[in-house]
């Protein structure tokens, strides 16, 4: 399998809009945290999070499927594209693997608390608290293109409350805030 660097690599020669970088380097940080939590392979569970949405900028009609046959020429396992593949809902790949069910969860997540984060004074993502998050997803306007449903579902199928969720999206982000452009 590639190592992270070669991902990174993927990811920026595919991806030149720093927002879509971003949130790659954030779902990394937290998919490796999920990996910890479950026993899974840090540095593949990290390096499918950071490559899920690759080919998402340059193709987006096309996403998750454009990126498949590239992910496979350049060696990752069937796991990591097929977590990537089921990361969009309306792929129709199913989420068998806890790394793809972990991603599935985490993907919307991750970027609606860093939408949180960025309204809180001086956007310190450690100051986003569940509370906070709840009482934003019930507001439709706040970062209205956030899919509720796929958060909701991705717990859900996790079995994991959003309650134990955020906190480790938060903790995870904080450890690269300055990374992600938050503080």
């Amino acid at each position: 399998m590639p190592d992270r660097e070669q991902a990174l690599a993927l990811l920026y020669e595919h991806t030149k809009g720093d927002s879509l970088r971003r949130h790659g380097l954030a779902v990394e940080v937290v998919m490796r945290m999920a990996a910890t939590r479950s026993g899974g392979d840090v540095d593949e569970w990290g390096i499918t999070g950071l490559l899920h949405d690759f080919d998402y900028e340059a193709h987006p009609d096309d996403h998750p499927f454009w990126g498949r046959s590239v992910l496979e020429q350049q060696g990752y396992p069937e796991d990591v594209v097929l977590a990537i593949q089921g990361h969009a809902n309306f792929s129709g790949v199913p989420r068998n693997l806890a790394m793809a069910k972990w991603l599935f969860a985490l993907d919307e997540l991750t970027g609606f608390v860093m939408a949180v984060a960025m309204v809180q004074p001086g956007r310190e993502v450690a100051r986003v608290q569940y509370p906070s998050v709840r009482k934003k997803l019930k507001d439709k306007a706040f970062a209205r293109s956030v899919s509720r449903e796929d958060i909701s579902q991705g717990a859900a199928e996790l079995g994991v409350e959003l309650e134990e969720l955020v906190p480790m999206v938060v903790t995870a982000l904080t450890s690269i805030a300055p990374d992600l452009g938050l503080g």
